[in-house]
């Protein structure tokens, strides 16, 4: 359960993030995030599925994925999708100094154009996350599917979403070439799903942009 949604004490170490987004009373939204791309091998796919069902998710993108594909970034934008930044090289937090960390978010956000960050893993320094907040909007998660975890099935993927998503939930998919594998079959079914329990789709923006 730690891994799929954030416990209480993982999301006061980091008290500047977003965790979840409100919802008034009888309100159900939901905010599909893909975090490591864009690549060529599987962000495409990604992107036909969501046209597939007509809906808007959010990359946070790696600002080297984004130097080798600078095309893909444009379909994003141009299919009507939101985007942030996952620092230049996908660098964790808890082992890089903050003064490296931060150079490496500001090179990518400089190849996004966006305000919005998402820290790889989810984990981040006190002092980085102090730093980062002055300028960018820290998104973090509310459901984490594992797509990555190639020990997991698809139908474990699914159930993940059925078990962790409520109303105002940020759920976090790959369009990586290790998650393709459970992301390819699960993402389509938890689109049906949501969308039979009611749920509307939704995009993130800065603080700025809302």
């Amino acid at each position: 359960m730690f891994i799929e949604t954030p416990i209480l004490p993982y999301r006061l170490h980091c008290p500047e993030a977003v965790w979840q987004f409100p919802c008034r009373e009888g309100e159900k939204t939901v905010y599909l995030t893909f975090d490591d791309g864009p690549i060529p091998e599987v962000t495409p796919h990604v992107l036909d599925i969501l046209d597939t069902y007509r809906i808007k998710a959010t990359f946070f993108m790696v600002g080297d994925n984004v130097r080798r594909n600078p095309a893909l970034l444009s379909r994003i934008l141009e299919a009507g999708h939101s985007v942030g930044h996952h620092t230049m090289n996908h660098l964790q937090g808890m082992r890089t100094g903050t003064f490296t960390y931060l150079r490496n978010a500001l090179a990518a956000a400089q190849l996004t154009g966006s305000t919005l960050f998402r820290p790889p893993h989810g984990f981040i320094r006190r002092r980085q996350a102090r730093a980062l907040s002055r300028r960018f909007t820290i998104v973090m998660h509310s459901v984490v599917t594992r797509d990555y975890n190639s020990s997991l099935s698809p139908e474990h993927i699914f159930d993940n979403v059925k078990r962790y998503c409520h109303p105002g939930a940020i759920i976090v998919f790959h369009d990586s070439l290790r998650a393709w594998p459970r992301l390819e079959t699960a993402l389509p079914r938890i689109i049906e799903w949501l969308i039979s329990e009611g749920y509307e789709f939704r995009t993130i923006h800065s603080k700025n942009e809302r």
